[in-house]
């Protein structure tokens, strides 16, 4: 890595945790109590990205001009709040690549359109004692691509902007990095392809996590 990078800013879903197949299981259960028919785990990949309630304006027809849109919306999130470690795991070599940052020294932070407690919840699971700080979406902060949440584990973790990259698995993380003025690292094992994320922006791309390192130590 860079001398002057010393803090690795993280997407979660898609980036450090394959969350799909818990994130389809909740979207069609609540589809299906308001008798939507389902949808299969590539829609709802190509869905995903903007936080939950975008999410589900694009999976119900009609998206927000449904009626009961609040409610729909409200059945998906209880129901991912109880299921949502039913099937998610990080992806392989994950913890191997974060347990080797922190012992390099590095400062870790997730930054996510989930919802916060969801966020906090999973990180806790899954990732501590990497993970220094979890942010996700709640209404004291703008969701990515505004980079607030980004700015707030800056803050967090009292690192300069200079000193910071951001590892993601979308347009919006590409958007994300470009709004809080610092570098961005793609990786295509996500929820989207390498030419997605060629032709919206991605100037580094990781195709494997071991990889990763490579493009991190690109940076100038």
């Amino acid at each position: 890595m860079p001398k002057n990078i010393d803090t690795i800013i993280f997407d979660l879903d898609g980036t450090l945790l394959d969350t799909l197949t818990d994130l389809t299981n909740s979207v069609n259960y609540a589809l299906g109590r308001f008798h939507f028919p389902a949808h299969s785990k590539e829609a709802v990949c190509s869905m995903v990205g903007n936080g939950v309630t975008v999410l589900m304006e694009r999976a119900i027809p009609g998206g927000r001009d449904f009626p009961q849109f609040e409610s729909c919306l409200k059945e998906f999130q209880e129901h991912y709040a109880l299921h949502k470690k039913d099937y998610t795991k990080p992806f392989p070599g994950i913890m191997g690549f974060l347990k080797s940052a922190v012992e390099k020294g590095y400062k870790l932070a997730v930054v996510s359109n989930k919802f916060d407690l969801a966020v906090k919840g999973l990180c806790e699971d899954f990732f501590s004692p990497y993970i220094a700080t979890a942010i996700g979406e709640s209404p004291q902060v703008a969701r990515k691509p505004a980079p607030d949440t980004v700015f707030e584990a800056m803050k967090e973790l009292q690192s300069p902007p200079e000193s910071c990259v951001y590892v993601g698995d979308s347009d919006v993380d590409i958007s994300t990095a470009k709004n809080a003025g610092i570098p961005c690292v793609s990786v295509s094992w996500g929820f989207r392809s390498r030419e997605f994320l060629l032709e919206h922006g991605a100037n580094r791309i990781a195709d494997t996590v071991e990889g990763l390192w490579e493009r991190l130590e690109e940076i100038e």
